[in-house]
């Protein structure tokens, strides 16, 4: 799978987002509503998903998906990566931090994409649809009191990343990566429909709870409310910056490069500063300060940046390229 330099630009920006959300100070502005730190609650992550389902388009072939053996062994190492990430998932749960970690529903969005890897585009974008409108009812009819997220059924329809919602983001990315993204058009078309989609979520929500009788669930957009409106003007959030990262991929490499060498790093990096944050505790986390949000990016764009420039692939993603590798191009019978 050749990497497209704005596509890690992408996933750095959301690596870095997600931090921020963990450790990042409160600001608290009137501009935008709750400030600017609440720009990097939920919307990160979701661009982080989207992704996903991007890196699952071209690891089966992107524009022109694979297909006979090549699509199983595609398969089989998507899921072979989902086990291992619902490991890496449960181990960073273990630790015990503040943190709502992302993987254990990350490796189940995995299994189920790989279902979809065969998929048209239009199929893909029909379900994502789907998902994004019938998802949050039926989830808040599964489960009206929102179980723990580190539970069987919180992985499905739990209040921070419920699979049942979250299988839109990653369709979108599926139907995204199955586009030439390497094209201009396709670049202009994506920020045209990014604003779009994020007027429709945030004006929806604002329009649904001044003139319908709905639940304020599901007519907020509200960071991780995981609402319809919500998952709307998320989507839109990552068309935008999926497409200002590849055009600043294209025209400028060596400018991003940094951020991308954090998309790169991706897992390990994410997967660090968890382990950081138990070892340096809960404050970071609930008292957070400038120069520790600061610390902590600074460090991380360092580092990647560093390691991707003399060492190649990350640590843990070179762990999941060789046993997923392994596992599919393993002999059956």
């Amino acid at each position: 799978m050749r990497r497209i330099v704005g596509i890690d630009v992408a996933r750095g920006l959301a690596v870095l987002g997600m931090m921020t959300a963990h450790v990042g100070p409160d600001d608290h502005g009137p501009v935008p509503p709750g400030g600017f730190s609440q720009l990097a609650d939920g919307r990160p992550s979701a661009l982080f998903v989207v992704l996903a389902g991007v890196s699952l388009a071209l690891l089966s072939g992107g524009a022109r998906p694979v297909a006979g053996p090549a699509m199983t062994r595609a398969r089989a190492r998507v899921v072979v990566r989902a086990l291992l990430v619902l490991v890496l998932g449960v181990l960073l749960v273990a630790l015990g931090t503040p943190v709502i970690v992302i993987l254990p529903t990350y490796a189940v969005l995995f299994v189920a994409g790989s279902a979809t890897l065969g998929w048209s585009r239009r199929a893909l974008v029909v379900a994502a649809v789907a998902f994004a409108v019938l998802g949050p009812p039926l989830a808040r009819w599964i489960a009206p009191d929102a179980p723990d997220q580190n539970t069987p059924l919180g992985l499905f329809v739990g209040p921070e990343y419920p699979a049942l919602i979250w299988m839109s983001y990653l369709l979108t990315g599926l139907a995204v990566g199955r586009c030439d993204l390497r094209s201009r058009p396709l670049r202009r078309a994506g920020v045209l429909l990014g604003a779009g989609l994020v007027v429709i979520g945030h004006g929806g929500a604002w329009l649904a709870g001044h003139v319908s009788t709905w639940p304020t669930d599901l007519t907020t957009s509200a960071p991780h409310s995981s609402s319809t409106f919500e998952v709307v003007g998320n989507t839109g959030v990552a068309f935008l910056v999926i497409a200002a990262s590849l055009a600043a991929g294209e025209r400028w490499p060596r400018g991003v490069a940094p951020l991308a060498a954090v998309g790169a790093l991706a897992l390990t990096a994410y997967t660090v500063h968890i382990v950081v944050i138990a070892i340096v505790g809960d404050s970071v986390v609930y008292d957070p300060t400038v120069l520790g949000w600061l610390a902590f990016l600074g460090v991380t764009v360092v580092a990647c940046w560093t390691w991707a420039r003399f060492l190649g692939r990350g640590p843990l993603e070179q762990v999941m390229h060789e046993v997923s590798t392994r596992a599919a191009d393993a002999p059956v019978g």
